[in-house]
């Protein structure tokens, strides 16, 4: 039976099921009818950081231009252009034991692509959740809804893993940005050109 969790809630992964090593993060959203004269492209990231909860280097940043860290750890499923349908639009499949010693969080994030000249925000998003999944037996291990309303934020940082004495823990999140994947790049120590 999977957790549900609400904002700020943490949760162990690892500590219950030591065995647990192959997780799916799924990310979904759903767009409310606004017509803004452009389609709602959301992208998941995710951002491997070290101890100063910034990315190591610019490879940290796994994104749809990105679909793989360098150690095999994280890899992006692909990019959903329109996020229609039911269930995950876009999925983040992490390796546990592949996770570099040097990398203490990962954290996973939405944003909307072209937001500014698009004219849109999460305000205009609901149903947004993140859940993992453990990819070995199928069985989802927790969920976060996001009630949140976030009128004017173009990204949202909703959940993220952590290390905790050897552990990896879960972190309820669910934290908005005004500017789109270059606020959260620069957030998380990427530079943008």
């Amino acid at each position: 039976m999977a957790i549900s969790l609400s904002k700020g809630q943490k949760v162990d992964l690892t500590k219950g099921n030591p065995s647990l090593k192959n997780i799916m993060v799924g990310l979904g959203w759903d767009v409310n009818q606004y017509d803004t004269g452009y389609a709602f492209d959301l992208d998941a990231s995710a951002f491997l950081l070290g101890a100063n909860g910034r990315c190591i280097t610019e490879k940290d940043f796994v994104f749809y231009g990105n679909l793989e860290h360098p150690s095999g750890a994280v890899k992006h499923m692909g990019d959903n252009l329109t996020g229609e349908g039911e269930g995950d639009d876009e999925q983040i499949e992490v390796d546990l034991s592949l996770i570099p010693d040097n990398i203490n969080r990962i954290a996973f994030t939405v944003t909307i692509y072209d937001s500014d000249k698009r004219r849109q925000n999460f305000g205009q998003v609901s149903n947004s959740f993140i859940r993992i999944v453990d990819l070995t037996t199928g069985n989802e291990i927790l969920r976060y809804d996001l009630a949140e309303d976030f009128s004017i934020e173009t990204a949202i940082v909703v959940g993220e893993i952590y290390r905790n004495n050897g552990q990896w823990k879960f972190n309820a999140i669910g934290s908005g940005f005004q500017g789109g994947l270059a606020a959260l790049c620069g957030n998380f120590g990427i530079e943008v050109a």
